[in-house]
């Protein structure tokens, strides 16, 4: 298992594996459930830029992304946050889902896979 590089690992979860060149993040949540939709999604993506950093990656080497929100109706304020921050020449194939999440605050987690540099 050493050529798997884990980042932030705990008892029931990593935050980042690396694997042959590809970092797999787990979904991630807003630090402040108390944010409204753009807000979440704001920081989920900065705790993203965050890890992929950590891990020699960014979001112009994103090969997915996964959204979860649990209120389709939002959609458009998630969007906003997501369209400030993504690469315009880069933007990732992406898909979007209205899901519950596991702390029912939580409006928004994403997932993301993205290539090393």
């Amino acid at each position: 298992m050493s050529d798997i590089k884990r980042v932030n690992v705990g008892a029931r979860l990593s935050d980042v594996a690396v694997f042959n060149g590809v970092a797999y993040l787990a979904g991630q949540v807003p630090d402040d459930p108390t944010l409204d939709m753009e807000g979440q999604t704001a920081q989920v993506l900065a705790t993203i830029d965050k890890l992929l950093a950590e891990v020699g990656s960014s979001k112009e080497r994103i090969l997915m992304a996964q959204i979860f929100v649990t209120n389709m109706a939002e959609f458009p304020q998630m969007n906003k946050a997501w369209d400030a921050w993504v690469s315009k020449t880069n933007a990732p194939p992406r898909a979007t889902v209205e899901a519950r999440l596991a702390n029912p605050n939580y409006k928004v987690e994403i997932v993301v896979t993205a290539a090393l540099a």
